[in-house]
């Protein structure tokens, strides 16, 4: 079951090949939806301080009966936290909404604040943010420390600088999306690349070369979709609140013909991203 599967990270620890994500899933809501994906098998959840869901999250990972140790929890820094001050004092912050002791992996949200995305250098400040993340691993608060949104400046920037190396980089990417540059560089610099909209937010299932493909292997295009990361060696994050999506989700124990991988890869690229075009990680890739 590729559920119970891990990959190794570059500090030792293994993290489960498939996360659960929890973007815009409210909080008052979100601790039954994550307690359904870790009685269906899911061990590895996604959070953020932005999601404004830590709280019923960490209600879930307690109420779940599963051994804290067989969980692996990743939340983020937010993106507007841009000095050390800041940024250690919401890593308090949301330890104390999640009430767990520690978290396994904490990012850095966003290279810049979001109404600044893609437009300005906040070199230095990452900087900074890295610094407290680190600071926290050393104090037992932090397990792995990791990136999202950062391209290859951004990563190289941290990598000058910092005494613990990025474990993973969350990024945009799925079929029609799939920054091979980035996902390259990364690999060689040996930073796991997580693929956050493995299903480009739903606007996938509208294509219609997807809908036979996935006919074809018996499957749903999102089945296919997450299933398209894990043939390229990236960590998918499906995310849903429908119990039943959340299983099929994780039904993914069928392999993609290398004919079809490529097809894949060479799929048309998605410029619309329907009403979440606005987002600033669609609308500024």
């Amino acid at each position: 079951m590729i559920l119970q599967e891990n990959y190794l990270l570059n500090n030792g620890m293994k993290i489960p090949k498939v996360g659960f994500g929890t973007w815009m899933i409210d909080d008052k809501v979100v601790a039954q939806v994550v307690g359904d994906a870790l009685a269906l098998g899911y061990r590895h959840i996604d959070t953020a301080q932005a999601y404004g869901n830590e709280r019923g999250v960490g209600e879930a990972i307690r109420d779940s009966g599963i051994d804290r140790s067989a969980i692996f929890l990743t939340s983020k820094v937010a993106a507007e936290h841009k000095t050390y001050n800041t940024a250690a004092k919401s890593i308090n912050e949301s330890l104390a909404r999640l009430e767990l002791e520690t978290i396994d992996l904490m990012i850095i949200h966003a290279p810049q604040p979001w109404d600044e995305f893609r437009e300005a250098n906040y070199d230095e400040e990452n900087i900074e943010v890295w610094h407290a993340l680190e600071e926290a691993v050393r104090e037992g608060k932090i397990r792995s420390i990791g990136l999202s949104n950062f391209n290859q400046h951004d990563i190289e920037n941290i990598l000058k600088h910092a005494t613990i190396k990025p474990v993973v980089n969350q990024i945009l990417a799925h079929i029609s999306n799939t920054p091979f540059g980035l996902i390259d560089f990364c690999k060689k610099n040996d930073i796991l690349i997580e693929a956050y909209s493995p299903v480009g937010h739903g606007e996938l299932m509208k294509n219609v070369e997807l809908k036979e493909l996935a006919e074809k292997y018996q499957v749903s295009v999102p089945q296919l979709a997450i299933r398209y990361c894990l043939e390229l060696g990236l960590l998918p994050l499906p995310k849903s609140a429908n119990k039943e999506h959340i299983k099929m989700n994780g039904e993914l124990d069928f392999k993609l013909s290398s004919k079809d991988l490529e097809k894949l890869k060479s799929v048309k690229m998605m410029d619309d991203y329907g009403e979440s075009s606005n987002f600033p990680v669609y609308s500024k890739k």
